[in-house]
């Protein structure tokens, strides 16, 4: 019994010491990658430089739409201050035409 015990107690010993080295031992090296040919970089150049295209289209397009925004803002602001007036100008003439009618 103390034989199976023993031998018992060596493997789990082992075992442990096979644990705590693979835990401490360098990870993995990652695969190298693939060497690409001329060919290949330059497709991937391309690919990047049209993406770069529709980013700048995409960017002049929201100045584009944030300048008409603020433009249409100036005609909302304008057209409001315009009835305001044009109301203004309407009641001092409805209370000049009651006194004259007085």
């Amino acid at each position: 019994m103390r034989k199976a015990s023993r031998i018992l107690f060596n493997f789990h010993s082992i075992y442990l010491a096979l644990l705590i080295s693979g835990c401490a031992s360098e990870p993995a090296q990652p695969k190298s990658e693939k060497i690409f040919s001329g060919e290949q970089m330059l497709r991937d150049s391309q690919g990047i430089a049209q993406l770069g295209s529709r980013w700048q289209e995409g960017k002049q397009m929201v100045e584009n739409g944030q300048n008409m925004q603020r433009q249409g803002q100036a005609k909302i602001d304008e057209g409001r201050s315009l009835a305001v007036e044009g109301q203004k100008i309407m009641r001092e003439s409805e209370e000049g035409y009651k006194n004259i009618k007085q």
